[in-house]
């Protein structure tokens, strides 16, 4: 279902579905806070739409979108990973995309996962809100 998979070896499909089961908190977060129009990459929502990149044709799904403000905001799962080139990549394209259009990007990070999050944005230099959820 997920496009974008966090992790390889043999740790990837328990990294992926994990990931996967706090789509729906992300989405609940996301409906608590007034978005509309939410998009999520799990079944009983739209899909959000892909971006590609160009350099190398990787696409990137967002795992939750919702409009709040008139702009459309990117909401990530945020989780602790040995391979980050890829979780970086995608940061960094949904921050440009959403500071393009005035919004924002969310790391929704679960416990233990928030002080990770923190120190990549920072070390990368991501604009993003980091948000610790259960």
């Amino acid at each position: 279902m997920l496009s974008f998979l966090v992790g390889r070896g043999e740790n990837h499909s328990l990294l992926f579905m994990e990931k996967e089961s706090f789509i729906p908190i992300v989405v609940k977060w996301a409906q608590a806070h007034g978005f509309k129009e939410i998009q999520a990459n799990m079944e009983g929502f739209e899909t959000p739409k892909s971006y590609e990149r160009a350099a190398d044709n990787e696409k990137f799904t967002p795992d939750v979108t919702g409009v709040n403000m008139f702009n459309r905001h990117y909401l990530e799962v945020s989780m602790k990973t040995d391979q980050l080139r890829g979780s970086v990549s995608k940061w960094k394209l949904l921050s440009e995309l959403a500071g393009m259009k005035g919004a924002k990007l969310y790391l929704m990070a679960p416990r233990g996962h928030v002080r990770f999050t923190r120190e990549i944005i920072t070390q990368y230099n991501i604009p993003a809100e980091v948000i610790k959820i259960d």
